[in-house]
């Protein structure tokens, strides 16, 4: 790699370094995916925390994955009474236009937008006040113990799950079965994923379940 000088930012190097090493050693794949365009199989619904790394959990690589990731991993409403939102067009793009056949909301533990739906945004950031009511219905009637934040992150999991299928373009693969929709809450500390089963009614630690959460959803599922 040519020489950078000391000042030169991380971003810099970063950028340099990707397209010297990664690049050259992936160079067919995105050449294919430039020419044919993208075919991604899934719609990865994450939150925006930094510690949750979709391509890490996952075993993907470029192509794989249709990502849009918000604060707390939330889907709003398909009608628009929560407003226009980025997540609900990337939602019928996959659905509409890519033709996913998989749907993964992916929640983790230690979430700050579930702490933050308990004690509350800070008071100029109006906008994510608003954002975390579409929570509400997972909150707990309780303190925010870890216990408590651990459970609603996973309640709000389902919640999710459960407004997708108020998408009609959801829904309606959904019951033709060419789409799936998984639950997976992350637990950064273990480095595991619990998936919800809908059968069961709870999380499973992955090494533990027998599928993925590519079980129809009835509704209503919201944990106890």
């Amino acid at each position: 790699m040519t020489d950078v000088p000391p000042e030169t930012d991380a971003f810099l190097l970063r950028l340099r370094e990707f397209h010297s090493d990664y690049f050259p050693r992936h160079q067919q794949r995105f050449q294919d995916l430039a020419a044919r365009g993208q075919q991604p199989k899934t719609l990865f619904i994450g939150c925006s925390d930094s510690r949750l790394v979709p391509y890490l959990l996952t075993g993907a690589g470029p192509g794989d994955l249709f990502i849009v990731r918000n604060v707390g991993a939330l889907v709003p409403p398909w009608d628009g009474s929560h407003g226009l939102h980025g997540t609900t067009a990337a939602i019928e793009f996959a659905v509409l236009s890519l033709r996913v056949e998989h749907i993964v909301v992916c929640g983790h533990s230690h979430c700050g937008a579930v702490r933050a739906a308990y004690e509350g945004a800070p008071a100029e950031a109006l906008n994510l006040h608003n954002w975390l009511r579409l929570m509400d219905e997972a909150l707990l009637p309780v303190q925010a113990s870890p216990e408590a934040l651990a459970r609603t992150g996973q309640r709000s999991v389902v919640l999710q799950l459960e407004r997708l299928l108020n998408y009609p373009m959801v829904r309606r693969e959904v019951e033709a079965r060419r789409l799936r929709l998984h639950g997976w809450h992350y637990v950064i500390e273990l480095g595991e994923v619990h998936i919800f089963d809908a059968r069961l009614g709870r999380f499973v630690p992955a090494e533990q379940a027998g599928h993925s959460g590519d079980e129809p959803i009835p509704a209503p599922t919201i944990l106890a």
